[in-house]
């Protein structure tokens, strides 16, 4: 687990990064924070931090929560939640998990897929788009062409041609990453939350989505905020899937004064 600041007695936000990226994709956001919070931002199972997950059993989304979940018992104050694609679905999770210990959430495009295949028809487009990723990305996996599989799952997310444009440091380090993705496809799939269950969670909760969103994403970061009671959501221009990287001042941005502006209303 990384942290940027360890000073307990400031609030503190987790910031949960998604499938293939690590702590310094955060590290901007703390930059701007400038010492207001202690940012906390844990590594996911399949990171070269953490190492893979056990194998004990079949992996669910409450197995990777479960750090955030510990995080969250140790802090004297609410935390502020932040995740992005996976974890904005781990976050969620999370909340639910411990929502009395949460202060605000927000979340960029969470990718929490169980969410598509509940719509029926309305969602029957996108829950098949996920599916067919996820078995491209595992069938790279079960074939042992590792590359081909982090260069089909990259592209998915950030467009054609984003994985030529990674340094080679990068794409070494997703192609050592991508045996774990289809655990996250299957544990996002999968997750057994009702979608009546989010109505519980009486959190601000900001849901923020690019302009350019891929449609299963899109469709969920949509849904959320009619499922949750204190939930709004803001589209960030010319963005898509990975916002939080390719226009990570603007999402900081929002992400900064929506903390900012619940501390003011609990004030």
């Amino acid at each position: 687990m990384s942290s940027f600041s360890s000073n307990n007695e400031r609030t503190s936000i987790i910031a949960l990064h998604c499938s293939g990226s690590g702590a310094n994709q955060w590290r901007a956001l703390g930059e701007l924070l400038d010492g207001r919070y202690a940012l906390i931002a844990p590594e996911h199972y399949g990171c070269d931090s953490v190492g893979p997950w056990s194998g004990e059993r079949a992996f669910t989304l409450a197995d990777e929560a479960a750090r955030t979940v510990e995080i969250i018992d140790r802090q004297r104050n609410r935390v502020h939640l932040v995740g992005h694609s996976y974890g904005g679905g781990v976050a969620l999770r999370a909340a639910l998990e411990r929502p009395h210990g949460v202060a605000s959430i927000t979340l960029y495009e969470p990718s929490a897929f169980h969410l598509l295949k509940r719509m029926g028809s309305r969602g029957a487009h996108e829950f098949a788009e996920i599916l067919g990723i996820a078995a491209r990305t595992a069938e790279g996996v079960v074939a042992g062409d590792l590359r081909g599989a982090a260069r089909s799952f990259v592209d998915y997310w950030g467009g054609h041609g984003a994985w030529s444009a990674l340094r080679p440091s990068v794409q070494a380090m997703l192609t050592r990453w991508v045996p774990k993705a289809p655990l996250d496809f299957r544990a996002l799939i999968h997750e057994p939350t009702p979608a009546s269950a989010y109505a519980g969670l009486r959190i601000p909760t900001l849901v923020l989505r690019g302009e350019h969103a891929p449609a299963p994403t899109r469709l969920i970061a949509e849904t959320l905020p009619s499922l949750m009671p204190d939930a709004k959501l803001i589209v960030v221009p010319e963005a898509g899937h990975m916002g939080p990287l390719t226009h990570a001042q603007t999402v900081n941005a929002a992400i900064a004064r929506h903390i900012s502006e619940w501390d003011g209303r609990a004030a």
